[in-house]
């Protein structure tokens, strides 16, 4: 059996994204190379043991991602009843970095190139993350209502994101005469942004602006979500900016905010 090929047709069906269908294969092929069986000769306690023993130097999430690839290639491609039941944990080991909002601000206007400026403004404006900002199209803004959609985003997931009015104009500017399937941002060869290129830019800006943190685009991202909670919007208002599934992994921000929200007295001290 070619099990890369029958993971891509049963994810194919599924409308899983390409990313998701890579993720399961290699997930998959790891557990055949540790196993060393034949797929019909695999038992519930060989996928157990296997996941206990990633999970020595894995984090949660990390399992999560293998038990689910698992399930799927056993459960809905060979139709067998695997289920498995592995503790875990599933927070991380460290909350993720954020900056503040002074550092933010720093870290933007550190930038001197306005299209680059304008690329990591709306990566933290929106709580983009760097694979959704290169592949908006022009069709995926809404100037009238003030919001942008994400197609496809991770987990293949649409939602929409809002565009914040002190980008709205220049974000108007580059998106003149363009094609509704035209991207947003293209190189100066009229190519694609990719990713390596935005973290380039991002750390160069990090160190222009004298940011001691490790900074990715990513941290755009988790600092948008953080500052949210601390200008005192829910957690269902930041779960659904983000496109994230459940309001667990959401919760992580009130963590990481929760420091700088408590400025409350307890009634005792007025007693």
């Amino acid at each position: 059996m070619d099990v890369n090929e029958a993971i891509r047709k049963e994810a194919a069906i599924r409308r899983y994204s390409e990313r998701t269908i890579e993720t399961y294969q290699n997930c998959v092929n790891r557990f055949f190379k540790s196993c060393d069986k034949e797929a019909r000769e695999v038992t519930k306690k060989d996928i157990r043991e296997f996941l206990e023993n990633l999970s020595e130097k894995s984090a949660g999430a990390t399992i999560h991602v293998y038990l689910n690839a698992i399930k799927f290639f056993f459960e809905d491609v060979l139709r067998r009843n695997m289920r498995i039941d592995i503790r875990y944990s599933r927070r991380p080991k460290k909350l993720p970095q954020v900056l503040s909002k002074e550092e933010v601000k720093r870290l933007i206007y550190s930038i001197q190139n306005h299209k680059h400026k304008l690329m990591i403004s709306m990566m933290y404006s929106a709580g983009l993350r760097v694979s959704e900002l290169i592949n908006l199209k022009a069709k995926d803004l809404n100037f009238k209502e003030k919001y942008g959609y994400v197609r496809g985003g991770k987990g293949n997931k649409d939602r929409i994101f809002i565009i914040s009015e002190k980008i709205e104009r220049a974000l108007m500017s580059i998106c003149l005469g363009k094609n509704k399937d035209d991207y947003v941002f293209i190189t100066n060869r009229n190519d694609k942004y990719n990713v390596a290129s935005l973290q380039q830019i991002i750390k160069k800006a990090a160190r222009n602006a004298r940011i001691d943190k490790r900074v990715s685009c990513h941290t755009l991202r988790h600092s948008f979500a953080t500052h949210l909670i601390e200008n005192g919007y829910s957690l269902n208002e930041v779960q659904a900016l983000l496109g994230h599934k459940s309001p667990e992994t959401s919760m992580i921000y009130v963590h990481i905010a929760s420091p700088k929200m408590i400025n409350a007295k307890s009634p005792l001290d007025r007693l």
